[in-house]
């Protein structure tokens, strides 16, 4: 685990797709000691510590659970609590907690924030999600695509088809860097106004020209999903944005994942969903409890892929 061991992971971006392999191989070997009752504290007595200023279900149980399962310890720090930037300014956080623990998970608004945090600390720093950025979740999506759609040989998920509908939002662009280091060719439909943001799609692109995925980002659902291996969607209001539901409701609804939509995918497509989901918006009860939908093989998924993640950076 050497290569990595001691480094941030703030956007998947900086991870090379030898990277991205060597945590699915380490990812498919923990989840396979846990299904086994095999012991893997690979992580002994190391600890985390754990920022959240939003609120968190699946990041927050998966890596505290986590933790303990690799023989170590995690604390929780709600914002009330430590309250970065009024009752004690950043980089002294970063340079306290550094002393105390040997790795720093934050969840937060700003992803300045976590910039400077991993700027001033001396331990790895993880991205639990920003506003900009959610790396942990698109490495447990494209894990459970390479568990369920992955070709066999050298190839992999080269080449496979997914579409994302909905908003250019966080987990969009973590799927778009992670899409391109795996060379998935990769279409997003919004609706106009709610695209990608420029940098990152700018930088997305380009990492998708040197590892052979092809890119597209449209205004029209439908043509993104045409035999689509895998649909992806997100909630169409994003934590922070709950004054523009009502309106987001309107503009979003041609992007509905149900029913009729995936009759224009592959017959064999699965449908994903990072959640919590809004039922009923973005996506249908059908679909979502459906045949297609593997949205909790993803949500699993996000347990061994984090504890990989801690193995790798925090050295066991």
């Amino acid at each position: 685990m050497g290569k990595l061991s001691g480094k941030d992971l703030i956007s998947i971006h900086n991870l090379s797709r030898e990277d991205i392999d060597m945590i699915f191989t380490l990812a498919a070997e923990l989840k396979h000691k846990l299904k086994n009752n095999q012991p893997h504290h690979y992580l002994q007595d190391k600890s985390l510590a754990m920022i959240f200023e939003k609120p968190s279900t699946r990041t927050r149980v998966s890596f505290e659970i986590g933790m303990q399962q690799l023989g170590g310890y995690a604390t929780n720090l709600q914002q009330q609590d430590i309250q970065i930037g009024e009752r004690e300014s950043l980089p002294d956080v970063a340079r306290t907690l550094s002393r105390f623990v040997n790795g720093i998970l934050v969840r937060t608004f700003a992803h300045q924030k976590l910039i400077d945090l991993a700027k001033y600390a001396s331990v790895p720093v993880i991205n639990g999600l920003s506003d900009l950025l959610h790396p942990c979740q698109a490495l447990a999506d494209f894990f459970t695509i390479k568990e369920k759609k992955a070709h066999d040989g050298p190839q992999g998920l080269k080449g496979l088809k997914m579409a994302y509908l909905g908003d250019g939002n966080n987990v969009c662009h973590s799927l778009m860097f992670a899409a391109a280091k795996l060379g998935v060719n990769l279409t997003m439909a919004t609706p106009k106004g709610y695209e990608p943001d420029e940098v990152i799609t700018k930088t997305a692109f380009e990492d998708a020209r040197s590892y052979g995925a092809e890119f597209n980002i449209l205004n029209d659902p439908v043509v993104a999903a045409q035999n689509a291996d895998v649909i992806y969607t997100d909630v169409w209001t994003s934590m922070g944005q709950e004054k523009e539901s009502q309106k987001r409701r309107k503009i979003f609804a041609p992007f509905q994942v149900n029913s009729d939509l995936l009759k224009l995918a592959k017959p064999d497509c699965i449908v994903m969903h990072c959640l919590p989901a809004h039922r009923g918006e973005e996506i249908t009860d059908e679909v979502i409890d459906g045949p297609h939908s593997v949205v909790f093989d993803q949500a699993e998924n996000r347990l061994h892929v984090q504890k990989a993640i801690l193995v790798s950076l925090l050295g066991g």
